[in-house]
């Protein structure tokens, strides 16, 4: 995705852009991968899908499964560059956590929050009084500060002023501010004021969760964003072998393929294209699995996350799952497809998921990825090669939205402005498009 956003961006910002793909579809590792049958041979299994699981055309299944926060940075992004208008949006129907060997509901309203079995009846009363702490909360307001200065309080100190047990740390901490692990909770508490903030407010925006999903699939978003680019003249080419990148005197100046040289003045490429220039950081293993049945628990839902966190499995990261089905046009009909992501901690990635795959049984099918993460080594400002760090375990895109801001800022010199990336639309498409 990122490489595909930021085409569309820096087109958009009147560069001149020429994306090139060695596969023969839009988004790299981030695709969708359609019929079936493809799926089961990119896995190299041995057999072909059973008759059972419907027409292979039927199924668009994600590789590196996310959702939307819905006032989240790509959903500005998409509004702001109109990718919008290519795109159909689910909301997904609940998001659950972990405790105990069960799951619950995550409280989206205040009745769900007094009626929900994941706290005591006086432990409701001091999580209330947080949650409108923290709605209130500006940082540009210190009347609003109750005390904590967002710049030096730790959040387990904001915890302990409101006197919430571990239970709902825990919860809050990673089913509500997304943490994947508990190094939040000794640094500065407003960065995990303006998670909490942002998932209200996305939760707000649609009520049954903060996520939305796109229909057919986030292979949709890619092209989304491609087309966006050819809009401004940017031009792609996909099945395009890179054979080297041609350097001079320290920084880039071409790319070389099947014989010819595109010349340029700046590289953003993901970075399987340039593994000299990156370094591995750590592992994610990924299992799709695929199932005829909603997930117990989770009242029938057609869409859900659940988030084990690694308190609850004494793991230092947390399990991530992510199901969608048939209501999005990714499955057969009466199908399932929930995809499980954690990072890997141990020598035996697939026992770690265990307690995330007891919670889908019967899987009718699965296919499990163990992928190797990498951060680029060099910033780009002396190569002009700008690499993307590889998806992590999250589930949602906000990180991704990050490394994109940040590649930016390493490319142009300035801070990513959604507001002007709107002026620049209006300009093309005229004010009454909005």
């Amino acid at each position: 995705y990122n490489e595909c956003i930021l085409s569309g961006i820096m087109s958009v910002n009147g560069k001149k852009v020429l994306h090139m793909d060695r596969n023969p579809y839009y988004g790299g590792e981030s695709s969708s991968i359609t019929p079936l049958e493809e799926l089961y041979k990119r896995f190299n299994l041995p057999d072909s899908p059973p008759e059972s699981m419907g027409r292979g055309r039927d199924w668009n299944v994600d590789l590196i499964p996310k959702f939307l926060m819905a006032n989240g940075q790509l959903v500005k992004m998409l509004l702001y560059t109109e990718v919008t208008r290519y795109l159909d949006f689910k909301v997904v129907e609940g998001s659950f956590v972990y405790k105990g060997g069960k799951i619950y509901k995550v409280p989206s309203t205040e009745t769900e929050a007094l009626a929900s079995n994941l706290m005591g009846m006086f432990e409701k009363r001091r999580f209330r009084k947080f949650l409108v702490f923290v709605a209130n909360f500006d940082e540009n307001d210190p009347k609003t500060f109750e005390g904590v200065d967002p710049k030096s309080t730790t959040m387990r100190d904001v915890y302990k002023k409101f006197d919430l047990g571990q239970d709902v740390i825990d919860f809050t901490g990673h089913a509500l501010a997304l943490y994947r692990t508990d190094d939040y909770l000794d640094v500065p508490c407003l960065d995990t004021i303006n998670r909490i903030k942002l998932y209200s407010e996305s939760l707000a925006r649609y009520g049954k969760s903060p996520y939305l999903y796109p229909l057919y699939g986030l292979g949709e978003l890619p092209q989304g964003f491609a087309r966006l680019s050819a809009i401004y003249g940017g031009t792609y080419m996909l099945n395009k072998p890179v054979d080297e990148i041609v350097m001079e005197g320290g920084h880039v100046i071409g790319v070389k393929s099947e014989g010819e040289v595109a010349r340029c003045k700046q590289l953003i490429c993901d970075p399987s294209y340039i593994p000299d220039r990156v370094r591995k950081a750590g592992q994610v293993i990924r299992v799709i699995c695929i199932l005829s049945h909603p997930i117990k628990n989770t009242n029938d839902a057609n869409s859900c996350q659940i988030i084990i966190p690694q308190n609850q499995v004494n793991r230092n990261s947390d399990i991530y799952v992510c199901m969608i089905s048939y209501a999005h046009n990714v499955a057969a009909q009466g199908k399932y497809i929930a995809i499980v992501s954690t990072t890997v901690e141990t020598s035996e990635p697939e026992a770690e998921i265990e307690p995330a795959l007891e919670l889908l049984e019967p899987i009718d099918q699965k296919f499990v990825a163990i992928s190797d993460l990498y951060e680029p080594t060099d910033d780009g400002t002396e190569s002009q090669v700008f690499a993307s760090r590889s998806y992590d375990a999250t589930t949602h895109f906000e990180t991704t939205c990050n490394d994109i801001k940040d590649i930016y800022k390493r490319m142009t010199g300035s801070d990513f402005d959604f507001e002007n990336m709107k002026r620049k639309q209006n300009d093309v498409f005229g004010e009454d498009e909005q």
